[in-house]
């Protein structure tokens, strides 16, 4: 992965401190929400806004830099791993969000049935189900029910 520097040049943008700042707290942890990054960066950049850290977040999108998810029901997520047509597994509990991989060297990996003149670039796949750490809890409840 290209330090932040290397990388909010590479898309095109000026580095600023709050961009990298954005970037390097992306880069401690996937499909993190704004509040999320804005807490990672806040205690080394403390004049750092919510309003810029959204602003950076959508610079980086806009430029290819990041990828946003935007599962229903939760907040929109950003992540660094982007261009690999990777799809993700979110939590109905617990919303925890986990990437699952995709056809290696295809993208994309699913084709619309009639694509209406549309030429396809990516597909975006969100299964949805219960983590490990929630499937406890689920089947409790469950059997709580049927009782």
């Amino acid at each position: 992965m290209l330090d932040a520097t290397a990388a909010i040049r590479g898309a095109g943008l000026r580095v600023t401190e709050p961009r990298r700042a954005v970037y390097d707290a992306l880069s401690a942890g996937a499909h993190a929400s704004a509040e999320e990054i804005f807490a990672r960066v806040q205690p080394h950049l403390p004049g750092t806004s919510v309003q810029s850290v959204y602003n950076a977040l959508g610079d980086f999108a806009e430029a290819g830099l990041v990828r946003r998810i935007e599962p229903a029901r939760h907040p929109m997520l950003f992540e660094l791993h982007h261009g690999d047509n990777h799809h993700h597994l979110v939590c109905t509990h617990c919303g925890a969000v986990s990437d699952v991989a995709c056809v290696v060297g295809a993208a994309p990996c699913l084709d619309p049935s009639d694509a209406q003149g549309f030429r396809v670039h990516e597909a975006e796949v969100t299964f949805w189900g219960t983590c490990p750490a929630c499937a406890p809890a689920e089947s409790t409840t469950h059997e709580e029910g049927t009782s």
